[in-house]
């Protein structure tokens, strides 16, 4: 744990004792904060006193003794409307910051320009992430992955000139965080997503800018507009920028053609490293995660040769395009961390034909940015509260059936892919839609996946003995 020093005996309010929160309690109260903390769950409150965190009533509290107030991540700052105690804050002019923010001041203090590498855009931070750290651990450094990806990053080892850390951070991390400056800052990508948290694209954009405004080296997607608009801007400012791609050669950055990663430098273009037979980054998405994180580990100092070793080796990420298992012919494929339609196009680019399981709580837009991809679909199982919605754009040209749970879907995938004779059929997990319906998260979902998977009988059984689902036929 990084004990925030820093914040040595300030007067801290913190609101929000989840997991994030509880941690953050901890290092400012390691750190020799006057923390107070709350929560507007009486059992996360009682959790923090067990764990010996001091805790008080923050509408009760004097705010003209606070000097700053410490935001879980997912207590809304703006939108849809500030929560109450940015609303106590702001009367009294209280610094509103949240756990990035206290890692980026300890980092300062503690080791200025040690190597830190912040990842952020709507889809692909995370295997971005895991890649990022992957490279660098292969290469015998100490790399510390954290942040949005799962582990808190105050729970990580505290910064050090030797020790790179590898932190993935959300749109709501970014609007707590207003000096964060990393060694290298990577924009992926941008396309609507938490537009209820943030009011409109254009703010959602300014936040996820924020991550690259101070970065020593700004790693910018030039897939979208907003993405290249924010990447002239830098430039304009004086900063540097390294471009990166998936769809479009460049003068200058790294680049896919097909399965080749190519930099451009110069005026020329050189080839870099061949993805093909690397299944773990398998699709035209992976070759921008790739390209981010080959800028990046060059950015603190790996070699060429490192890096190519390391991309062959990597292993993938947990639930974003995971194959799970393989019974005779058919794949079956986890995504389950695809949680909107953009972030479900890569897998459904990547195999063919596909039985797709797809639904949840919808988003905004639904499935309707997934239209190119339909012809691969050879049927969908739709569950969850989204599935009416579905099928509904699905219309007459996608056979689907309505399979409301995760059960009956795979049953129902498993049963219909075994019997397709195409090479590899892949039954896919890809939702396109948010977990909260039927799941704490996706992560629970995609386990959930797994388990079933794994306690399928031989699905050639299944055909042969005509088993069916209970919305089948």
């Amino acid at each position: 744990m990084i004990a925030a020093s820093t914040f040595k005996n300030r007067r801290v309010a913190l609101f929000g004792l989840g997991g994030s929160g509880l941690v953050t309690a901890e290092a400012l109260s390691a750190g020799g904060a006057e923390l107070i903390a709350w929560d507007d769950n009486p059992a996360q409150v009682e959790a923090a006193r067990q764990a010996g965190i001091a805790t008080g009533n923050l509408r009760e509290a004097d705010w003209a003794g606070i000097d700053v107030l410490v935001l879980a991540p997912g207590v809304p700052l703006t939108h849809p409307r500030p929560h109450w105690t940015v609303d106590l804050a702001n009367a009294s002019g209280v610094e509103i910051i949240g756990d990035i923010e206290i890692f980026a001041r300890e980092r300062r203090a503690r080791a200025p320009g040690s190597p830190f590498i912040a990842i952020t855009g709507t889809n692909g931070k995370s295997t971005t992430t895991a890649l990022i750290a992957h490279l660098i651990s292969h290469s015998g450094r100490d790399a510390q992955l954290g942040g949005n990806i799962g582990t808190a990053v105050l729970k990580l080892e505290a910064p050090a000139a030797d020790r790179v850390h590898v932190v993935e951070c959300s749109s709501y991390q970014i609007d707590l965080a207003p000096t964060v400056d990393p060694s290298a800052g990577l924009l992926l990508n941008l396309t609507p997503d938490h537009l209820d948290r943030h009011g409109s694209m254009q703010h959602y954009a300014e936040v996820k800018a924020r991550l690259v405004a101070q970065s020593d080296l700004a790693i910018v997607g030039m897939d979208d507009e907003w993405c290249r608009d924010i990447a002239a801007r830098l430039e304009g400012e004086g900063r540097r920028v390294e471009r990166i791609s998936n769809a479009s050669p460049l003068t200058r950055g790294f680049y896919a053609d097909g399965a080749m990663m190519r930099h451009a430098a110069g005026g020329q273009a050189t080839d870099f490293a061949d993805l093909e037979g690397i299944p773990t980054l398998r699709g035209q998405h992976n070759a921008q995660n790739a390209a981010a994180a080959i800028a990046a580990c060059r950015a603190v100092g790996l070699s060429d040769e490192e890096i190519r070793a390391g991309l062959a080796t990597f292993p993938g990420l947990k639930h974003r395009m995971q194959p799970v298992a393989r019974r005779g012919r058919v794949l079956f494929v986890n995504d389950s961390k695809a949680t909107n339609a953009e972030a479900a196009a890569p897998a459904l680019q990547s195999y063919d034909p596909i039985y797709w399981i797809a639904g949840g709580l919808a988003k905004e837009g639904g499935i309707a940015a997934l239209e190119p991809y339909l012809p691969r679909i050879a049927k969908a199982y739709l569950i969850g509260e989204a599935a009416a919605e579905y099928a509904v754009s699905l219309g007459e040209r996608t056979p689907f059936e309505i399979s409301g749970t995760l059960d009956r879907a795979v049953m129902a995938a498993a049963r219909d892919a075994a019997k397709d004779s195409a090479e590899m059929p892949a039954v896919l997990l890809s939702p396109a839609s948010a977990s909260f319906d039927q799941y704490r998260n996706f992560e629970v979902r995609g386990d959930a996946f797994t388990s079933l998977v794994s306690a399928l009988d031989d699905i050639e059984m299944l055909v042969d003995t005509g088993h069916k689902g209970e919305d089948d036929g």
